[in-house]
């Protein structure tokens, strides 16, 4: 797939930098994938209801669990592409992704797509990728929480290998400033539109204490409105996360404190406000280098659809980022933890 050069509208001389090296370095691996809709209509039909049935239970049982396969996703798609390589275990000869410092006590959700995988396995056996289950039960996470629907092309491959490297270096960070996160999203061939409303994911889900203390104890009350809620929020955040470090690290707080189990564009809506929990998405609207990024920000805290239309057509760009060695010498695992014996 092409880098989308005319969705870049910023005039910041660093990001117009950042996509020439990027081009010139051959680094943008996005591209149009063999994925169909109809991969599995004769092989598998059953597969899109089988993962809704499940997914409809998991998220009822906690919704946060909505956010735990989004977020899956989202790691296994840059590192290798999209492939499954997240959910691969350690073992003698092979070095897994999870313990990376970007996924260890971030990751969560692997029961949910093993039990996905048992019960696609009882019907159709050896058909069906891990890597398209993550896939398409992202998308139903979302619808599951009030978020948009896409149709998710399939025809995945699992991968047999795993990078802890890429892990470490390619997943964007909590801290991170809008450059660097930018860089990553190039990297993959995505855009700052795909940046901004990807991002937006974070409108469920929760964040640990270490992700967000730096934030909350520097530049928290710079960015903010200073608004009586504000404040009682910064309070908030504080009693769950103490200053000193090592000291509640595993204390989490939602994303989107307004409707935290509600997928709408109320995170965009804290942005406007400097409440953003993490650094890297405040970063987004803050920045004095994201003129885009802010203007994006400003347009999907006032319009839900824009986002919502927006978000759909970057979750399946991004799902559409592939391993090609996984498709040359892939293969569909038989258990989502381990490469085939």
């Amino acid at each position: 797939m092409a880098f989308p050069l005319h969705e870049s509208k910023l005039p910041v001389l660093p990001l117009a930098m950042l996509v020439f090296i990027s081009i010139l370095s051959g680094s943008l691996h996005a591209s149009d994938p063999p994925l169909t809709l109809d991969h599995y209509a004769s092989t598998c039909p059953s597969v899109f209801e089988i993962v809704k049935k499940e997914m409809e239970c998991e998220v009822l049982s906690d919704p946060r669990n909505a956010a735990l396969i989004l977020r899956l996703h989202f790691h296994d798609c840059f590192v290798q592409g999209c492939d499954g390589s997240v959910l691969l275990d350690d073992t003698i000869t092979l070095q897994g992704e999870k313990k990376a410092s970007t996924n260890t006590n971030s990751l969560k959700g692997f029961k949910i797509i093993d039990r996905i995988k048992n019960k696609i396995e009882s019907e159709c056996p050896g058909i069906v990728s891990c890597a398209d289950i993550l896939t398409i039960a992202a998308r139903d996470a979302v619808i599951l929480v009030g978020g948009p629907y896409w149709d998710v092309p399939v025809g995945r491959k699992d991968s047999k290998t795993a990078s802890f490297e890429l892990a470490t270096s390619n997943l964007p960070a909590a801290d991170e400033g809008l450059l660097s996160i930018m860089t990553k999203f190039l990297y993959q061939g995505l855009s700052a539109t795909d940046l901004v409303a990807l991002s937006g994911a974070h409108t469920i889900g929760m964040a640990r204490c270490a992700n967000f203390r730096s934030r909350i104890y520097g530049d928290f009350e710079t960015t903010s409105d200073r608004s009586p809620m504000s404040e009682t929020y910064l309070n908030s955040l504080k009693s769950t996360c103490p200053a000193a470090g090592g000291s509640g690290d595993n204390n989490i707080s939602a994303m989107d404190y307004a409707t935290p189990n509600l997928f709408d564009n109320s995170f965009y809506q804290l942005l406007l406000k400097g409440d953003g929990l993490l650094n890297s998405d405040q970063e987004l609207y803050s920045s004095m280098l994201g003129i885009e990024t802010k203007n994006l920000v400003i347009k999907y805290a006032h319009d839900s659809l824009a986002f919502f239309q927006q978000f759909a057509d970057s979750m399946v760009k991004m799902g559409n980022i592939t391993n090609p060695d996984s498709f040359v010498d892939g293969e569909v695992r038989t258990n989502c933890r381990f490469v085939n014996t």
